[in-house]
């Protein structure tokens, strides 16, 4: 049986020297570390993301409980409750297969700032960003989702029919048969015909998503555009490899509890397991959450570009079939 380590002692120091970057970063702008449970009662309801189940005793009841894909909702819980502005650093887990850029545990970085909008807080991540990756070309770019569908692919993400969209998977993903709502057949075109343009020498700042990607971001509708309603988060990739992923956050406590009862709608569409809803989070909404910004950026993802990795294992002590 395999018993060493994945990585090797240089990613295990530019790991160590990353983690203390991040930390002196939001020391300088005094930002307050957090911690929040890895083990909860409730699960995230994105159909896209699935959580572990564990089953936990505690005073002779057995219960089930679910490890975070994402410190998200406690964190929420601590805006809410006055904490300002937070980071946490922490191992989260989501069940999918293990890729060369993911594995099932993994480290994530995730930061609110109280009265940041989008714009502000995709700045202040390329200055982040590139403080933990000096070799980098400090002229990030930034588009918005549709320029680079008008500018790649000729179509307006917001307004083509679907009845288009699967014509051109056709033509430009041939390789590709099934059947695509619309959601999926953009995210299609968008990785595989859009991400692998991306420049591999800076960062590129993708944002204004169609709104039936919002999760828990606001939307707003397009100043070009006022009959299309846009989604207030980004992306961020250096290349092709995604980072983080940002948003101007959602603080209506109705609106919240809306976009949780349709995942949880889709995921019965999709005959997914159905999971609690964090009611938690949802009456840390009635109480108000500050105006604010937030990302969750993939700590591993970042030290495999750092140490020139071709995958997540070299850069994690003990992989997902080692651990």
């Amino acid at each position: 049986m395999h018993w060493e380590p994945d990585g090797d002692q240089a990613s295990r120091i530019a790991r160590a020297n990353t983690l203390r970057l991040i930390r002196e970063f939001f020391w300088q702008r005094q930002v307050l570390e957090v911690e929040t449970p890895a083990l909860s009662a409730s699960a995230n309801t994105d159909p896209f993301i699935e959580s572990f189940r564990v089953s936990a005793s505690n005073s002779g009841n057995t219960e089930n409980r679910y490890l975070h894909t994402s410190p998200e909702y406690p964190m929420k819980r601590l805006l809410a409750a006055g904490s300002g502005d937070i980071y946490q650093i922490c191992k989260v887990w989501r069940a999918e297969p293990s890729s060369r850029q993911h594995n099932a545990e993994f480290t994530m970085l995730e930061y609110y700032r109280l009265g940041f909008d989008l714009s502000m807080l995709m700045h202040e991540v390329d200055t982040l960003l590139l403080s933990l990756l000096p070799e980098l070309n400090r002229d990030s770019q930034y588009a918005s989702y549709a320029e680079l569908f008008l500018d790649i692919l000729g179509i307006n993400p917001h307004t083509i029919a679907i009845e288009q969209l699967s014509v051109l998977i056709k033509e430009r993903v041939p390789e590709f048969s099934g059947e695509l709502d619309r959601q999926a057949s953009l995210d299609l075109l968008l990785t595989h015909c859009i991400e692998p343009l991306f420049p591999n020498d800076c960062l590129t700042f993708v944002y204004d998503y169609p709104a039936t990607q919002s999760a828990l971001a606001k939307t707003e509708f397009s100043l070009e555009d006022p009959a299309t309603l846009l989604a207030k988060r980004f992306e961020v990739y250096a290349g092709s490899l995604e980072l983080g992923n940002g948003y101007q956050e959602l603080t209506s406590a109705t609106a919240n509890k809306e976009v949780l009862k349709r995942e949880l709608a889709a995921r019965d569409e999709m005959n997914l397991p159905s999971v609690p809803v964090d009611q938690r989070f949802l009456s840390a909404m009635k109480s108000g959450m500050p105006e604010c910004a937030g990302i969750a950026i993939g700590i591993d993802r970042v030290l495999m570009l750092q140490t020139g990795a071709s995958g997540m294992k070299q850069v994690i002590n003990f992989s997902w079939e080692n651990a």
